[in-house]
């Protein structure tokens, strides 16, 4: 997951552009979540963060809790 996670950064994003409104990017925010809170927590914290990642949002600044 991690390695697909990297792989996306690395050869889609540059040219998606920033559009992220939180920091860390969703993309970051992915990775961390898994590392920190195990698989299945940190996809489900991942998804819900995309989900609310919309040009409505405030976004901000949003750590893995």
């Amino acid at each position: 997951m991690l390695k697909s996670i990297s792989l996306y950064q690395k050869l889609l994003s540059p040219f998606l552009g920033r559009n992220c409104r939180f920091y860390p990017t969703c993309s970051a925010y992915a990775k961390e979540a898994i590392v920190k809170k195990g698989i299945f927590k940190g996809v489900i914290l991942s998804l819900w963060r995309i989900l609310r990642c919309h040009p409505y949002s405030k976004g901000g600044f949003d750590p893995v809790k």
